[in-house]
């Protein structure tokens, strides 16, 4: 154990003093690692990262563009308004390993099909990058992550874009459905993802693109070559840790759907016993406008005043209204005037809305959420009719 403390300081004791450029020696390798999903949800996608083997020169190490201060002064709230910055890390390739392994997720390695000068040129690239004035980028989780940093890198020692030759059983996917690939869809991640997430991600991406996830940088590669060159980007590959199945399991009694489908048959009992017996239930109506408005003033926070461009043009609000909120008042009375029953209809006809936007794909809604807005819209019919009603007396 304190022989291999002692390697892994010397290591990266190597590796700081040779941040001036050097060369590599015939045995080197560079290879592009892949990680499988984890058991948690962060972890679902999956990571990639870039391992530096010299056996002459007697390292070992692996890059990664993953890793963030959870100790930066305002972390919280530069992660919430996606001004977050990602860095570079490094670590020994042997500690690297193990730690997945004892994570039971699988890692495979692409040894990369590059001249030695070009391997040189590799590794003097991330050591710069190492630098303190370089290791901090801006993350993005479609455009700049983990795994496209590790394309741009290859762009930029091969000095020529990469041309992928995708598989047969290829196809195209919106960023929306290549993110629930990872995720069971009936999950609370998942619902949270769907609710935050606007109509952006549904939008197809282009093959290039789809190397955001882990798992499509690898099947890419795994045919790409120069694009002017035709040279073969990956010279073999191998599996250094098989994994242990991770089954997307259903979350059950405790699953989006079964809670919100449990609402919503609540909802519908409440909205029934009200109109047989004349009345409103107003705690349940305040409820309702006050969650949906809230949520919706978050989505709104979320689209307007954060960096994440992923978050824009959410149809989300179409259910979740921010004006709800607003609408409180009015909704405590017991009766309600016209322009009060015409907004109640605005909020129909907004439902509508969305369920065009969901058919005709501009929008894709999370599963769980059509109890939900099935309730939803039966209880505001229910109240249109019950302050008509009152009017007419």
């Amino acid at each position: 154990m304190i022989l291999k403390k002692i390697t892994t300081l010397f290591i990266l004791l190597f590796s700081l003093l040779s941040s001036a450029q050097i060369k590599l020696s015939n045995a080197s390798e560079i290879s592009v690692l892949t990680i499988g999903s984890g058991h948690l949800l962060n972890d679902s996608f999956g990571h990639s990262a870039i391992r530096v083997k010299d056996s002459l020169l007697n390292f070992d190490l692996v890059f990664d563009y993953g890793r963030y201060d959870f100790e930066s002064e305002g972390f919280y709230l530069k992660f919430t308004k996606g001004k977050l910055d990602y860095m570079i890390g490094r670590t020994a390739f042997n500690d690297f390993l193990s730690f997945y392994i004892y994570q039971k997720r699988r890692v495979n390695e692409q040894q990369l099909n590059l001249s030695l000068k070009q391997k040189t040129a590799f590794y003097n690239f991330l050591t710069e990058n190492m630098k303190a004035e370089n290791k901090y980028y801006p993350y993005d989780f479609f455009y700049n992550n983990c795994a496209t940093k590790i394309t741009d890198a290859i762009e930029s020692i091969l000095g020529d874009q990469i041309n992928y030759s995708p598989p047969s059983t290829f196809k195209k996917e919106t960023f929306r459905n290549l993110i629930r690939s990872d995720l069971n869809v009936n999950s609370w991640g998942s619902l949270g993802i769907d609710i935050a997430l606007g109509s952006k991600i549904d939008q197809k991406a282009t093959i290039k693109e789809h190397v955001f996830l882990p798992k499509n940088l690898y099947l890419l590669l795994e045919n790409a070559s120069g694009a002017s060159t035709d040279l073969k980007i990956v010279k073999k590959s191998k599996l250094l840790s098989s994994q242990t199945a991770i089954t997307k399991t259903s979350a059950g009694l405790v699953s989006p759907l079964t809670i919100l489908s449990l609402i919503a048959l609540a909802i519908l009992f409440i909205t029934f016993n009200d109109y047989k017996k004349n009345n409103r239930s107003v705690w349940l109506d305040v409820s309702l406008f006050a969650f949906t408005g809230f949520v919706g003033v978050v989505l709104l926070l979320l689209w307007f005043a954060t960096d994440h461009k992923a978050t824009a043009y959410n149809y989300n609000l179409l259910w979740a209204f921010a004006t709800n909120l607003l609408f409180i008042p009015s909704i405590l009375k017991t009766q309600l005037t016209n322009r009060g029953i015409k907004y109640i209809v605005f909020l129909v006809i907004l439902l509508t809305l969305l369920i065009m936007h969901w058919m005709t794909g501009v929008q894709s809604f999370s599963i769980g959420l059509i109890p939900f807005l099935i309730a939803i819209s039966v209880r505001y019919l229910f109240l249109i009719s019950h302050f008509k009603k009152l009017i007419q007396l």
